[in-house]
């Protein structure tokens, strides 16, 4: 099915594209419908682009595709300009990976993990250290370097699976929910080190949170049943398909009798915002 072009935001100008998907289908054999439906989109280089779509949506197994664990049912993918069915193990080499779940040794410590990654990716021993003090300052956690992964909490432990995929000088970094059950300050980190990380990269993050897709994707792709419904900027979706924003207030019982009733908000609020409206009060 193809979908309006009103969905779609135009390719930007000038830019560098790293990974680029046609056609692509999989369909397992024990399911009745695709998992992933004739997908057509382009990931480029210096930016983050969010895959945003509910569990079972075709993230996963579109990002599985991407980093050579299923091989698609028909359909090309180009990344780095080589092709994922014959070049994988040379695309690998430039190929950074964080699964949803965490895939981590319980024996090593952190800087263990690090250089050991970053010596599969071809770095020599001093290069690995090197890389491995630079990466505990840019994840915050320079005084857990000698912690095991088991003694860890979830937060760390997500932030070293998602330092892992930048490991060795990665060029396209595949990140399927890189933040799914972490505190809001372990979040908030993970954001940090994308923003920072997002220059001469490719960079394709999976999401069900709509603000993570906001702040941090360059471009957006709504995903849903393995098929493409919209893509472009956040500026383009809001819109093309944005409602506004609601705002709630909430006001301490002590503000009725000083004369900060809803009366003064109904009053005061249109003056600074012209189009709003209440659509419930109590």
């Amino acid at each position: 099915r193809h979908w309006p072009n009103a969905f779609f935001e135009p390719e930007p100008p000038g830019l560098i594209p790293g990974v680029y998907v046609q056609n692509l289908v999989k369909v397992f054999s024990n399911r009745a419908k695709p998992a992933v439906e004739g997908m057509n989109i382009t990931f480029y280089e210096g930016q983050i682009t969010a895959f945003l779509g509910h569990n079972g949506a075709g993230k996963t197994t579109t990002m599985s595709i991407l980093t050579g664990l299923f091989p698609p049912t028909s359909g090309t993918v180009l990344v780095g300009g080589k092709d994922i069915q014959t070049d994988m193990d040379s695309i690998r080499q430039s190929l950074g990976m964080c699964p949803q779940y965490n895939i981590l040794f319980d024996q090593l410590t952190i800087a263990e993990h690090i250089k050991f990654y970053a010596q599969l990716k071809g770095r020599s021993r001093e290069e690995a250290e090197l890389e491995m003090e630079m990466m505990l300052e840019d994840i915050g956690l320079p005084h857990k370097r000698n912690e095991k992964a088991q003694n860890l909490s979830g937060g760390m432990q997500r932030k070293l699976s998602v330092a892992i995929a930048f490991v060795g000088e990665a060029k396209v970094v595949v990140l399927d929910e890189p933040t799914s059950g972490v505190d809001p300050y372990s979040r908030r980190s993970i954001w940090d080190l994308l923003l920072k990380y997002r220059a001469g990269r490719t960079i394709i993050l999976s999401t069900h949170h709509m603000d993570e897709a906001d702040i941090l994707g360059d471009r957006v792709a709504i995903i849903s049943q393995g098929k493409l419904y919209c893509s472009g900027s956040p500026v383009f979706l809001k819109n093309n398909f944005g409602s506004g924003f609601y705002l709630t207030l909430v006001r301490k019982r002590k503000s009725f009798q000083d004369g900060g009733g809803k009366d003064a908000v109904s009053v005061q609020l249109p003056c600074c915002l012209p189009i709003a409206y209440c659509i419930h009060s109590l």
